[in-house]
């Protein structure tokens, strides 16, 4: 056994043998950062395969975050595990030898019409604020076209995140009303939008001078690529400007899945839409969709209301 391969050494041969095969650059991001930690919770840079399964348990038993994150870092490591044992670097796979967690169910909150009507509202002006010796005033902000246009898209086609700011301008096709994004496991779906949210996106792009087609949708004020960060930290703003809690932008997803299904989609035709691998998520939106349902019969049935 290579014992003398580091750790740092071992990340760096897994990570150009995740290049070759395409790994999506989000996941690599994401585990290379697990990678850091591990190695600063440490304090060294071991040869991997005198890692033990306790340190490792201490090190996921020691971090500050949620289920859903440590299940993440969980799954990097054993990524790099599952590549060091092919490579003959460690004699045995220690990430097999430690539980996966399981992470909290949340409840799934959707925004509501009127959410998303306060959000389109609050994109163009600023709070109110007084100053001394002046009246209440607010002024205009920036990225108003470009803003709007990210809650339409989130909201018509359900796309992740990353998917939203890894979307290229010759990706989206307004003629035919159809973008076309590249997923988990690299895996590409085309996805229809509305006409309004064509029309925003053209809106938007009219504003934008000497683009090339292969160039980013979404940018920031210097041209580059907008991330995931930066979508958040913006709906958030226009989130606060009218009062709205908990903002995030996988409720965006949510509300889309939920309304699909309310409004008669097909949770077939949603799975591949959401590019999800199994029906699971989907059936978790069609119980709520069907507890609306349930309700709204409460409310609506004439055999009830005529009391007969």
């Amino acid at each position: 056994m290579k014992t003398q391969v580091t750790f740092s050494q071992a990340v760096e041969g897994y990570l150009l043998a995740a290049n070759a095969r395409h790994l999506s650059q989000n996941t690599l991001l994401e585990y290379t950062s697990t990678f850091r930690k591990f190695l600063k919770y440490t304090g060294s840079d071991p040869p991997i395969g005198d890692i033990t399964i306790h340190q490792m348990e201490k090190f996921l038993a020691n971090q500050p975050v949620s289920k859903k994150t440590i299940l993440n870092y969980h799954t990097g490591l054993s990524a790099l595990w599952t590549w060091a044992v092919d490579e003959s670097l460690v004699n045995e796979h220690i990430m097999h030898k430690i539980k996966r967690p399981k992470p909290e169910k949340r409840s799934i909150v959707p925004y509501s019409e009127s959410d998303i009507k306060m959000m389109l509202g609050a994109i163009s002006h600023s709070k109110f604020y007084t100053r001394p010796g002046k009246n209440e005033s607010r002024h205009s902000v920036l990225h108003q076209e470009r803003n709007r246009a990210i809650i339409l898209i989130l909201l018509d086609t359900g796309i992740r995140a990353s998917e939203l700011c890894n979307l290229r301008i010759n990706r989206v096709d307004l003629q035919n009303q159809r973008l076309t994004v590249l997923g988990k496991g690299s895996k590409e779906r085309t996805i229809p939008f509305s006409a309004r949210t064509g029309q925003t996106i053209w809106r938007y792009l009219t504003q934008r001078k000497d683009d090339d087609i292969g160039d980013p949708l979404f940018v920031t004020i210097h041209g580059r690529q907008i991330t995931r960060d930066q979508v958040l930290k913006a709906m958030k703003r226009i989130g606060d400007r009218v009062g709205i809690e908990g903002v995030n932008l996988h409720r965006f997803r949510h509300t889309f899945a939920i309304n699909y299904l309310r409004n008669g989609g097909d949770p077939w035709s949603l799975q591949m839409i959401l590019g999800h691998s199994t029906m699971e998520m989907v059936k978790t939106y069609l119980a709520i969709a069907q507890t609306d349902l349930d309700k709204n019969h409460k409310l609506a049935s004439p055999v009830d209301n005529w009391r007969l």
